[in-house]
């Protein structure tokens, strides 16, 4: 599949995939400002600039994901992770710092990544009398256990 890409300034950095069979395209910080660096202190969070719009088809999402090194090495994880179709605006990652140091993001820094995911559309129904399932539509009897119910 084919995925339609516009630069939102002329400096920004176009997306990238490392390698032939990663999933996800990696993106990079690309300020307005070529060399305006952004600091993340110990439990903020800050939204990104990619300088990136994206032509999602319908049917489809852009889900903004870690980049394991990004999380691993330098503590900074993403939040709010979903690029419609339809949105065809610049496409920011939010970037949040979950460490114990600031952390320091300078332009053309790999921030995110972002991967393509087949979306099924639904319409949620409501269930006056409070019984999800009159029919089987699932093969556990999990019922309502959290996390942790299926540990022996």
């Amino acid at each position: 599949m084919i995925l339609e890409y516009a630069l939102t300034r002329p400096n920004a950095n176009e997306p990238q995939r490392a390698n032939p069979s990663d999933a996800g395209l990696d993106v990079f910080y690309s300020p307005e400002n070529e060399s305006q660096s952004i600091a993340i202190d110990p439990g903020q969070s800050k939204v990104i600039p990619t300088g990136l719009r994206f032509g999602v088809p319908h049917g489809y999402m852009l889900e903004v994901k870690n980049r394991s090194s990004v999380a691993a090495k330098r503590s900074l994880i993403v939040g709010a992770c979903v690029v419609d179709s339809g949105y065809d605006g610049e496409v920011f990652v939010n970037l949040h710092n979950i460490g114990k140091e600031t952390q320091y993001v300078r332009p053309a820094d790999k921030i995110a990544q972002l991967v393509l995911i087949p979306v099924v559309h639904f319409r949620a129904f409501r269930s006056r009398s409070g019984n999800l399932y009159r029919q089987s539509i699932t093969i556990s009897d999990r019922g309502d256990g959290a996390l942790g119910s299926t540990d022996a």
